[in-house]
């Protein structure tokens, strides 16, 4: 009888280390995207992003990183979609602001992207430049519908893919 309580307590015991040790983990985890996103311009939409990736709290810095270049990708990818349909809509008014758009989000994606996800665990330096880049494009979209009587379709999209860029260079800062 004392043998199986004595058992049953070691394994308790044992249980309560994994677990304590596992939360432990999981808060030094915790710290790492906390400060780090302390270190962006908008720590709420640094935590919401990387917070959604479900991989976040075992990524290095790196990864972070490498994680807000995805959402970027993601909506890029997205606003080219839109781009094209409201091409094809034929309306004459939006057609060379749709275009501009779709130059300036073809280089994010054939240009910046690319350097960044390459670059982030070699010389982020290029990361850096390239999500600088991104935020520009983004704000060049947004301006294009600014000389036409139409308003942009995509002002809520630009200024998101914007900020999320200044939150990646920040991130990648860090490396630096």
């Amino acid at each position: 009888m004392k043998l199986a309580i004595s058992i049953a307590v070691a394994v308790l015991a044992a249980a309560m280390l994994i677990q304590t040790s596992d939360a432990r983990g999981r808060r030094k985890d915790d710290q790492l995207i906390e400060t780090t996103c302390t270190n962006t311009p908008d720590y709420a939409l640094c935590i919401k992003v990387i917070r959604a990736d479900p991989n976040c709290t075992t990524a290095p810095l790196q990864d972070l990183a490498l994680i807000t270049v995805a959402e970027i990708k993601r909506k890029t990818e997205a606003i080219i979609v839109q781009i094209e349909k409201l091409q094809k809509s034929g309306e004459e008014k939006m057609q060379p602001a749709l275009t501009k758009c779709r130059s300036y989000y073809n280089a994010v994606m054939v240009g910046n992207i690319p350097v960044a996800e390459q670059t982030t665990w070699g010389n982020p330096k290029f990361a850096e430049n390239a999500m600088a880049d991104t935020k520009n494009e983004a704000v060049m979209c947004e301006k294009a519908f600014g000389k036409i009587p139409t308003p942009s379709p995509f002002t809520a999209e630009n200024q998101y893919i914007a900020d999320v860029a200044a939150v990646a260079r920040g991130i990648i800062r860090n490396l630096l």
